[in-house]
């Protein structure tokens, strides 16, 4: 039995639910609903392909070509359909809005017998409905993480997650870290789709939290930019400094960023790093430190590298901020992330006895 069912529906049943994209792979790519499975109809070329026939000649001509294409492919595809239907959850359907293509394998399954259902409007209705909800869901009281690069923002988020808390990581959601090292793990940031797509299916999983964590982010985060009730929760919320030693951030940054990396490719990953650091030179003063990065590059020596760019590039520009950051309310030290998430754990306990989060 198959059935269409609306976004709003969806959204409430979601977990019962794997979204299946029909779309072409670079479509999926671009953007998909989380958790979403790539089952494609057509490759990239052959929709490029069927588009072409569809301009230059004729819709009926591009239907039959478009059928040419999907036939051989029926039985395997339908079978990879089935198949998903052994992990519990129910299959549902959806290309770009609905249209054609989401509706032919959905007929096609029906009369196999498949019990699958189909989203009603495809991914354009899911994207109108969640950013309508997003600005909704964002509880009142915004927990602000600010600190230097390296003192282990994003850590001490997750601990925080660990011990219960609701957390926000637009990090994650933008696919995007903040410095040179950061930017080499040669993954492709997310553009405001997908950040829009992840962000609410936090927001939604913490629906009816009266806080939430975030870092202190600017309002453009890679590709993507928060939305504007996002960030101004962010500028009125309560923020905590977490401060390090230079060393341990110097030695948090060459761990989690260069070590494993280095070791693995040692010349690709120089290629990466020059490449990148190339990209912000002209903006360190003075002159002197950019020849110094370019030599200290040459020897591959990365945590001296390290060193100079958070004193004469990210220090700096972190400190330039200080307007966008605002007031600090509270600071603690982040030499030890479990001691940090500990610490400000108990604060917003605290907080809450006190009445400055609502329950």
């Amino acid at each position: 039995m198959t059935h269409e069912r609306s976004v709003t529906w969806y959204l409430e049943h979601k977990t019962d639910f794997i979204p299946v994209d029909v779309r072409t792979p670079a479509e999926f790519a671009d953007s998909h609903i989380p958790g979403a499975v790539n089952i494609p109809l057509f490759t990239n070329e052959e929709r490029a392909e069927v588009g072409t026939i569809y301009k230059q000649i004729g819709k009926k001509e591009a239907k039959w070509r478009a059928m040419e294409i999907v036939a051989p492919k029926l039985p395997q595809l339908l079978a990879d359909i089935k198949k998903l239907q052994s992990s519990g959850k129910q299959p549902l359907l959806y290309c770009w809005r609905g249209g054609m293509r989401s509706q032919s394998v959905y007929q096609l399954a029906n009369m196999a017998g498949l019990d699958i259902d189909r989203l009603e409007g495809g991914y354009r209705a899911y994207r109108q409905a969640i950013l309508e909800k997003i600005p909704v869901l964002i509880p009142d009281q915004a927990i602000v993480i600010d600190g230097m690069t390296g003192t282990g923002k994003t850590e001490i988020l997750h601990a925080l997650k660990k011990l219960g808390h609701p957390v926000l990581d637009l990090e994650k959601y933008a696919r995007h870290k903040g410095s040179v090292f950061g930017a080499i793990d040669g993954h492709i940031p997310h553009n405001q789709k997908m950040f829009d797509a992840l962000l609410f299916e936090d927001l939604h999983n913490m629906e009816g939290a009266s806080y939430f964590f975030m870092e202190g982010e600017s309002k453009r985060i890679g590709h993507a930019v928060q939305p504007p009730e996002l960030y101004e929760k962010k500028m009125n919320g309560i923020h905590i400094m977490v401060t390090a030693s230079l060393e341990t951030r110097i030695e948090r940054i060459y761990r989690d960023y260069v070590a494993c990396r280095a070791e693995a490719d040692a010349d690709a990953f120089q290629e990466r790093v020059s490449f990148a650091l190339k990209k912000i030179l002209n903006r360190i003063r003075p002159q002197e430190i950019q020849k110094e990065l370019l030599s200290r590059l040459e020897e591959r020596d990365y945590r001296e590298i390290i060193r100079l760019l958070i004193e004469y590039y990210y220090d700096p520009r972190y400190e330039n901020k200080g307007n966008e950051i605002g007031r600090i309310d509270y600071t603690f030290s982040s030499e030890s992330i479990t001691e940090a998430a500990e610490n400000i754990s108990a604060l917003v306990t605290s907080l809450h006895k006190k009445q400055r989060l609502s329950s």
